[in-house]
């Protein structure tokens, strides 16, 4: 397997403009990721895990917002049956690509629909696990409540999904301080301040964090029945919502 290609995007001075998952994020995603958030990992592993406890005989399995696929390939290579279908969606042409060109040298034990469209308009029917892998952190806040209950809705009951996502916490001193440990973790992967600098001012406008609070409630008010939090560090976080 080649190595991936180290993100090195913000180490010189930029233009500013906002962050997207264009051909150049996507050739050094694979870096990216793994150097920017913390228990990336381990979220990706268990994902695998959970998938294989949830995932029901002849249900659909969607990874929304699948980027180059980590999640949707854990849950390919950990469900121990093979009854079902796994629907891999992103919006960004770059992602699906190279996602695509990775399955072609790679097949998984299943073959996963890849589907470039915004998953705001993307049907989820008869789904037994659905992932949201730092993906809702993306979409528009005002758009976020309807993508959950059309989730929920689409779900067979007992299925689960699985939401990662970069948090706030309510009090400001210990959110400030999560953020100064964040970065503190990053200049540890090697990025310098000038990047984190820079990257910080490009997702300002476009990664909008919540509270953990904010997230279980609106999952709750979607239909889901229970929702809590089974991993965070610093202001990284993954939830479990059961329908």
């Amino acid at each position: 397997m080649n190595k991936p290609s180290q993100d090195r995007i913000y180490s010189s001075v930029q233009p500013r403009s906002d962050f997207v998952f264009d051909d150049r994020v996507a050739e050094v995603f694979t870096d990216m990721i793994n150097r920017s958030v913390p228990g990336y990992a381990t979220i990706i592993s268990m994902i695998g895990v959970l998938a294989d406890r949830y995932c029901t005989h002849g249900s659909c399995v969607y990874d929304l917002g699948c980027s180059l696929g980590g999640a949707a390939m854990s849950m390919a290579h950990h469900i121990h049956h093979h009854d079902y279908q796994l629907i891999a969606v992103d919006n960004s042409p770059a992602m699906i690509d190279r996602f695509q060109a990775a399955l072609n040298s790679s097949p998984p034990p299943l073959p996963i629909t890849l589907q470039c469209a915004d998953l705001c308009e993307t049907e989820i029917r008869d789904a037994s696990v659905v992932v949201l892998n730092f993906t809702l952190q993306f979409i528009a806040p005002e758009r976020r409540e309807a993508l959950m209950q059309r989730i929920c809705q689409g779900m067979r009951p007992g299925g689960i999904l699985i939401l990662s996502e970069k948090i706030r916490l309510p009090d400001m001193a210990m959110n400030e301080l999560l953020i100064d440990m964040y970065h503190q973790f990053k200049q540890v992967q090697g990025y310098s301040e000038l990047e984190i600098s820079q990257k910080r001012s490009a997702l300002e406008n476009v990664l909008i964090p919540e509270t953990l609070e904010s997230h279980k409630s609106r999952l709750l008010a979607a239909g889901f029945r229970t929702a809590d939090t089974w991993f965070q560090c610093f202001n990284f976080a993954s939830m479990i919502a059961i329908k």
